[in-house]
């Protein structure tokens, strides 16, 4: 039988990712976010969500663009890094010794040294309670090329992203491959 833990944030698991974007003297910042994951697959958009308090949700309002960066589970101390102080009185950047470039299609910066980065573009912002929902349309995804299969598709086992665990509090790596989507239940569905 299951006990009731009443209302709250434990969807689990929830990616580890920095969300950047430039303030307005061009300063580039980001923040650990938690609370994100695709929205739609057309247009390809995400959302991230984001207390007003913090920093980088006004540089967000400010630019109407932002990355997401995905941590490997090696960088799992950088990122946690990134959510422990506010851009408005640090330089994470500076203070880590990460990397900010200047995104190739929109106005925002990423993190260079890690292996996945998506750009994107505002498209939506809800307002939800405590946090505002961003919803980015998505105008190119930067990957390392050593995270790559020979298709040129970003492989789980090679970015190995950073996962959290709300309930916890504490950062996960992925496990191995369990079986191929699409696929797998289909004995017991008869297809």
């Amino acid at each position: 039988m299951k006990k009731s833990l009443g209302a709250g944030t434990l969807a689990m698991p929830t990616p580890v990712w920095l969300v950047g974007a430039y303030d307005a003297e061009g300063k580039a910042n980001a923040m650990t976010a938690a609370w994100g994951g695709i929205c739609c697959s057309k247009p390809p958009c995400l959302a991230v969500s984001l207390r007003a308090a913090t920093y980088t949700h006004g540089c967000i309002m400010a630019r109407k663009a932002f990355t997401v960066n995905v941590p490997s589970a090696e960088q799992a101390d950088l990122a946690d890094a990134f959510g422990l102080v506010s851009g408005r009185d640090t330089d994470k950047f500076a203070a880590t010794g990460l990397t900010p470039v200047r995104g190739g299609t929109v106005d925002a910066p990423y993190v260079g040294e890690f292996p996945l980065v998506v750009e994107c573009r505002v498209l939506f912002v809800h307002e939800l309670g405590l946090h505002t929902q961003f919803v980015g349309e998505i105008v190119d995804v930067l990957a390392e090329e050593s995270v790559l299969n020979e298709a040129g598709k970003a492989v789980m086992e090679k970015v190995r992203p950073v996962l959290y665990d709300p309930s916890g509090r504490m950062y996960h790596a992925t496990g191995p491959v369990i079986g191929p989507g699409f696929s797998i239940g289909r004995k017991l569905v008869g297809k």
